[in-house]
């Protein structure tokens, strides 16, 4: 079978293989610019959009992919090269690949190479949503105080050069002053990140630095901006040469970067669009009035679970997250935490059945196709510590219930932070604070309570002492013994 090479040339050809576009890409508009255009936008909400545009009806939703960073330049090529077409592998259950071309993105754009271009796309009258995966620790905020993080090198940069900015809140910021010059109607700002809130997150970081960079531009976003919270939720690990290969030999596509996924897939919306929005109810999303139950249930059990999982595994030197929840003790461990800690703090959740949710949580966790990797679930644990288990922790605390469990991943992480698993191999670890984690992991070794002191991360945990009492304790069991031996302790007591 001859090897194709994805792009708009080759489309036809690929269509007697896997399923494509059966709409005319070069008759949809652009609708929508979206900012992070890595393997999770690809999996979620640039899929719902192609479902979308199958509907020949749907003409205006186009998405505009933007590569904000330098680091981001092989997957701009990569998506230029292929006219931004690229292909989604659900890896299925039982073990089956459905393939097929997404084209939602008809244009790419890179931010560092021409600034302006993008700052003039975003203010463009035919784009009505900017949509964002800038990954958590992307919003620029700081834990310990609340607040907006002014002393970041890059938002210094930005608030002296706004005309070459280097962050989402400098182009974004440029943008809407453009719309307002241009007398244009408003547009929506959606997050698509892990973020509890992450609209009003959103809302909260931007006008944070617009009252320092353009003062008088606060008054105009807050009458013509919209941020609605949401939900989102589908694995997508990381595409692995062995991704590549396997399309390339199964059907003939020669795709240099696919995009794989499981078959789970969720978006919950509010429904608060200034300026129009995609019909995505029609191919799956959900629109609801409030969020924040489904959000809160999300980020506390499956993005919690999932570092709970990598923090565990990668200290007992699995590489994949189904290795992981495949150990019976990790597994039984789990289900404590999500059981005995999680689920009082989720409150009332009406037409959502808990106890069917963390059962599948399970099942999605264990999938042996998907091979998410243990250090990718791992990286920016320090961005993700604060959203997805600090406020089990500080509301359990509140109610004087159990936080062994999540005091023990905590110690856990510690002993991760120092870089090496039990059996003494060098752990990849990739977090914007690495050095500062390893410096407190070493202090912790002395005084456990010192790796507490990243406040960014922490907050003032250190200063609650029944934390800090079980965190200690946590800590002297992992380094007196390994983790199995700790979890079949811990477990037996459940």
């Amino acid at each position: 079978m001859e090897n194709l090479k994805l792009n708009n040339k080759n489309l036809s050809e690929i269509s007697e293989r896997i399923a494509v576009p059966k709409y005319n890409r070069e008759t949809i508009k652009t609708g929508i610019v979206h900012v992070g255009i890595g393997g999770f936008h690809r999996a979620h909400e640039a899929f719902y959009t192609d479902q979308l545009l199958q509907n020949e009806a749907v003409k205006d939703w186009g998405i505009c992919g933007v590569a904000l960073l330098d680091f981001d330049t092989k997957i701009y090529n990569t998506l230029k090269e292929q006219d931004g077409l690229y292909t989604l592998i659900v890896k299925e259950l039982d073990g089956t690949h459905t393939k097929r071309v997404i084209g939602a993105i008809t244009e790419c754009l890179f931010a560092p190479e021409n600034p302006l271009k993008v700052i003039e796309k975003m203010a463009s009258p035919e784009v009505k949503i900017i949509t964002l995966t800038i990954t958590e620790g992307g919003y620029n905020y700081n834990e310990a105080t609340k607040k907006f993080d002014f002393a970041n090198p890059l938002i210094i940069h930005d608030l002296e050069n706004p005309n070459i900015p280097k962050t989402i809140f400098g182009y974004l910021t440029q943008a809407l002053k453009l719309r307002q010059e241009q007398g244009l109607k408003g547009i929506t700002i959606q997050s698509c990140d892990n973020i509890q809130g992450n609209g009003h997150m959103t809302q909260n970081m931007l006008l944070s630095y617009v009252s320092k960079a353009e003062p008088e531009l606060v008054g105009w976003i807050n009458e013509n901006v919209s941020f609605p919270n949401a939900m989102v939720d589908r694995i997508t690990p990381v595409t692995a040469a062995e991704d590549i290969k396997h399309l390339k030999e199964t059907s003939g596509i020669d795709d240099a970067w696919p995009v794989v996924c499981e078959p789970f897939k969720q978006w919950v919306i509010e429904d608060h669009f200034i300026a129009g929005r995609p019909a995505w109810e029609k191919v799956g999303a959900q629109f609801v009035a409030d969020v924040v139950p489904y959000e809160k249930m999300k980020l506390s059990l499956l993005n919690a679970g999932h570092s709970v999982l990598g923090i565990l595994g990668a200290l007992m030197g699995y590489n994949t997250i189904d290795e992981a929840v495949n150990n019976p003790n990790i597994r039984v461990f789990l289900k404590h935490y999500m059981n005995e800690e999680v689920t009082p703090t989720l409150g009332d959740l009406e037409g959502v059945d808990l106890d069917a949710y963390k059962k599948s949580l399970l099942e999605r966790f264990g999938n042996i196709n998907i091979k998410d990797q243990i250090d990718r679930i791992c990286s920016e644990t320090s961005a993700k510590f604060p959203i997805f288990i600090l406020p089990t922790i500080q509301t359990q605390l509140e109610k004087n219930n159990s936080i062994q469990l999540a005091a023990f991943v905590t110690a856990a992480w510690a002993i991760y932070s120092l870089g090496a698993n039990e059996d003494g191999e060098v752990l990849n670890i990739k977090d914007a604070l690495k050095q500062e984690l390893n410096e407190k992991a070493k202090e912790a070794k002395q005084n456990p309570i010192a790796f507490l002191e990243l406040e960014s991360v922490f907050g003032a945990l250190k200063q609650n002492t029944v934390f800090t009492e079980v965190f200690v304790k946590a800590y002297q069991d992992i380094t007196n013994k390994n983790i199995e031996d700790n979890l079949k302790s811990i477990n037996s007591a459940y």
